[in-house]
């Protein structure tokens, strides 16, 4: 990729690293359009448990990739890298600055990387797969999962159904682990210039520190569970989609069923968040062009324009 080639910048971290802020005070100082980088973003309807850009953010610069499908709707690694091709195109040629933000990393990963060779869904084994499941329970297939590919059970959390089925049914149909075949996969080239951010922090205790107070916002009045409580009451949703995984919707279903009590949830909450962190911060390490930037530091913000700035004619 040449030195003339358009330039996009990506904005990755944990959550509540302060991604949006970093975005926000860029946009400010260099027209800007901010393509979102996040499978729970995507989502209409889910505004609370996926602290989601308020209104007075969305109208400080264009965002992209918010509220695109209902949350009985599935969106796919491809769906993304194919939008933020044609975004990133469309907002270059506006003579904007395109900036991917997010902490998905799966989608930055398939976005630089590619899209995958592997073989197609079996209904079949999926069901084989769905039965196991529901007899030993979905950690237990973690675990199983961990023994033929430990690569990719690393990455994923024990009761990540979905991600955790697919990884078994590649091994399954293809009789090699999910990381071996995205191992061989041809780096592809992207047409513009990818300047890669990661905003880790300097000292985890600050971050764990920040997630509960966010958390904590979330479940003040009930924001979080009377938002749970309007997407239970459509009918059509249930705990096994995607969409009601995310963390926190999870978390505030079980509330609601009566499973866990108050206490439990906002602990609950905050684990998976922590362990969230966590398995995004373990992305980020394997990610080797990645220009670090300490989230708790002097100014992030500032630190990335200036990098920016030596990158743009």
């Amino acid at each position: 990729m040449t030195n003339n080639s358009p330039l996009a910048i990506a904005i990755m971290g944990p959550t509540a690293s302060g991604k949006t802020a970093a975005a926000l005070a860029i946009a400010a100082q260099i027209p800007s359009e901010i393509i979102s980088v996040d499978s729970a973003l995507v989502y209409r309807g889910m505004d609370i448990g996926t602290a989601k850009p308020t209104r007075e953010e969305l109208a400080q610069a264009p965002h992209h990739l918010i509220d695109i499908i209902d949350p009985l709707d599935a969106y796919s690694v491809a769906q993304f890298r194919n939008g933020t091709l044609r975004l990133v195109a469309e907002i270059t040629a506006r003579g904007k600055l395109p900036l991917l933000v997010g902490g998905t990393m799966l989608y930055f990963k398939g976005l630089t990387d590619g899209l995958d060779d592997l073989p197609g869904a079996d209904a079949a084994l999926r069901v084989q797969l769905e039965s196991d499941a529901a007899a030993i329970g979905w950690p237990a297939m973690h675990a199983r999962l961990a023994e033929l590919d430990p690569v990719t059970a690393a990455r994923l959390a024990p009761n990540d159904a979905q991600r955790i089925g697919r990884a078994l049914e590649i091994i399954a149909l293809s009789g090699q682990p999910m990381s071996a075949l995205l191992a061989q996969r041809e780096k592809t080239v992207l047409p513009f210039r990818l300047l890669s951010f990661a905003l880790e922090p300097s000292d985890r205790a600050v971050l764990h520190a920040r997630i509960a107070a966010r958390f904590d916002a979330m479940l003040k009045d009930d924001a979080l569970l009377d938002e749970v409580d309007d997407l239970r009451r459509r009918g059509d949703l249930h705990p096994g989609l995607p969409s009601m995984r995310c963390v926190g919707y999870r978390q505030a279903w079980e509330y609601l069923d009566g499973r866990i009590d108050r206490a439990t949830l906002r602990e609950t909450g905050i684990i998976a968040t922590r362990q969230l962190a966590k398995r995004q911060l373990t992305w980020l390490r394997s990610m080797p062009d990645r220009v670090v930037i300490d989230c708790l530091g002097n100014d992030p913000a500032a630190q990335m324009l200036a990098q920016i700035s030596a990158q743009q004619p």
